[in-house]
């Protein structure tokens, strides 16, 4: 009897941590697209990743006191990931596509738990910190390079984002999101061309850092993997530049957008 009535208010913290998540991911993608946004238009300097973004937070008024409620919620966000990975709260199956589905979500997991722990790091040592996104992917390539067979783990590791990517993409463009959403149908008319755009506009940005450690490995030099600001100047050096890197940077606001919309909208059963 007791567990049954533990059992919602389980159901209810959980589902209150991923909601928090959610919205914490948005405000990272906000801020990641709209500080892009300004530099490349020149009304800001160099375009930052995740944790350039999370380092401006800090620079804020309250600006610990904010960083620490985001770190909080990606550390939720990362829990909901791993429930959907172990539980297959989604119902992705055991099938491989669905087992291929999950283990993203186990990454997705990891990587935002990182960035959780990045966030710590910068409310108690601000000075020792960086928020260049390239560290941390050249670092996780450096490191896997490393073990055995660790060129073959680099380029597994961008082959597994170009995945992710292109997955994203077709979410986007299929608006396969609609499926996990609870959203008024007036709601829809303008949030779900936001959501369609920032998803394939994220996944093509995957795309570019797959490509990034793909490179690495094939070279086997760990500099050459990237993040977010990597592919920031990537773009920025092109031909239009100014106008590709503001494009991706709309999409990255819009992403984010529809990470706080899924805080409100989105269906979550945890399964508990």
């Amino acid at each position: 009897m007791a567990s049954r009535m533990n059992n919602p208010d389980h159901r209810d913290a959980i589902t209150l941590f991923a909601r928090i998540g959610y919205a914490s991911r948005g405000i990272v993608y906000v801020l990641v697209g709209g500080l892009a946004a300004l530099a490349a238009f020149g009304q800001g300097g160099q375009t930052e990743g995740s944790r350039g973004a999370l380092e401006r937070v800090l620079t804020a008024p309250f600006g610990k006191i904010m960083l620490g409620i985001i770190a909080v919620g990606l550390v939720g966000y990362a829990m909901w990931r791993t429930i959907q990975a172990v539980k297959d709260a989604d119902h992705h199956g055991n099938d491989a596509k669905g087992l291929a589905i999950r283990a993203g979500l186990l990454a997705s997991a990891i990587t935002h738990i990182l960035l959780a722990f990045f966030a710590a790091t910068l409310i108690f040592q601000f000075a020792g910190s960086s928020g260049d996104s390239g560290g941390g992917s050249q670092g996780m390539a450096g490191w896997l390079m490393q073990l055995p067979f660790g060129r073959w783990l680099v380029g597994g590791v961008g082959l597994v984002m170009i995945g992710v990517g292109i997955a994203h993409a077709f979410k986007g463009y299929q608006a396969k999101f609609d499926k996990h959403f609870a959203m008024p149908t007036q709601t829809q008319r303008w949030a779900y061309p936001i959501c369609r755009f920032g998803l394939v506009i994220r996944g093509l940005a995957f795309l570019i850092v797959g490509s990034f450690f793909i490179i690495a490995a094939y070279q086997f030099n760990p500099e050459q993997a990237g993040g977010m600001a990597e592919v920031f100047s990537t773009l920025r050096s092109q031909a239009y530049g100014k106008w590709l890197l503001g494009f991706v940077a709309l999409g990255l606001f819009a992403f984010g957008l529809y990470s706080v919309l899924a805080a409100i909208y989105r269906r979550i059963d945890p399964e508990m």
